[in-house]
């Protein structure tokens, strides 16, 4: 008997191959075979080695909803997953047009908060989440570090030591403007929510070292404050499938507090899946209509460090 096809349609995901494998081998447990769609700007980005490769059009086109609608059909997708910021609005518009693939995000007014630090932070608030000190460009406290309201991998990010220089900031209403702290350890919590809106899996990760923004050498680490956080942070907002939140540790004050929260897989969850937490094989299972339960024996201290590979094209 031949085994069940699932097609995964993956949005920006020009880089994710260890997470393509990973959802590969979950297709292999589960008895069914993964085949891979990445919707890219071009056919050249490293996800081609292990996946069909569409060329599509960028986020901010208006077409883009209906192109990545047409091209679900057409290679009759199961699965969108976003994995870009950019994308995750993209994916909640199109379950409004493809009812019958299965798209793990949350509602599109949350996913576009999310997107966007100054409302984000403003959200976080409102929700009672501990957060660093949020400033006005009036009341801000120096030092200070301003992070752009849009945007991704800690790119245009800096940090004022007076306020001279932070009001000489072009464009400073496009920032999101709150205290340094500068003592800290950072972590990301590799989450999964069902469809029905049970957690199923919580796993903190210590970023040991970064690099453009994402953690190349990440550790995971049994902390129960950060799961009770981001079990808090999961109800406040509603939020339904793959999702990745950032946290600090203010070693100088003891504090934990909520940086940012990416309703999509994350770069690193490729560690949390080697640690045991079957995130791959829950969007699979959940795809399928197959019964999930939680599960939290995953393995502590399994640490992921990051190489370079290259991938050549001849044209």
């Amino acid at each position: 008997m031949s085994k069940k096809k699932i097609v995964v349609m993956m949005l920006g995901g020009a880089r994710r191959v260890s997470v393509a494998e990973q959802l590969r081998n979950s297709g292999t447990r589960i008895g069914c075979d993964v085949e891979l769609v990445s919707y890219e700007l071009t056919q050249q980005v490293p996800i081609s080695i292990v996946s069909q490769v569409v060329v599509g059009l960028k986020w901010t086109d208006p077409d883009v909803i209906d192109d990545i609608v047409r091209v679900a059909i057409e290679n009759e997708v199961s699965i969108i997953l976003p994995f870009v910021d950019g994308a995750i609005e993209i994916a909640s518009r199109c379950r409004e047009k493809l009812p019958d693939v299965f798209i793990p995000v949350g509602d599109f007014e949350t996913s576009r908060k999310m997107f966007d630090k100054i409302e984000a932070a403003a959200a976080f608030r409102k929700a009672g989440l501990p957060i660093p000190s949020t400033y006005t460009a009036v009341n801000a406290e120096v030092p200070a570090i301003a992070k752009p309201r849009k945007g991704s991998s800690s790119r245009g990010i800096f940090i004022f030591h007076n306020m001279d220089e932070l009001m000489h900031l072009e464009n400073l209403e496009n920032y999101l403007i709150q205290e340094y702290i500068p003592h800290f350890d950072e972590y990301t919590v590799d989450c999964y929510v069902s469809v029905s809106g049970e957690i199923l899996v919580t796993v903190p990760r210590l970023r040991i070292e970064v690099q453009g923004g994402e953690a190349i050498r990440t550790e995971t680490v049994r902390n129960a404050t950060l799961e009770r956080m981001s079990r808090d942070v999961i109800e406040a907002f509603s939020l339904r499938g793959p999702v990745t939140i950032q946290f600090l540790h203010d070693l100088d004050r003891d504090r934990y507090l909520l940086l940012e929260v990416n309703p999509r897989l994350g770069s690193g969850v490729v560690c949390s899946i080697h640690a045991g937490a079957p995130i791959t094989d829950y969007i699979l299972q959940e795809a399928l209509g197959i019964p999930v339960k939680r599960y939290d024996d995953w393995a502590d201290r399994t640490l992921m460090a990051r190489y370079q590979k290259e991938v050549i094209f001849h044209n």
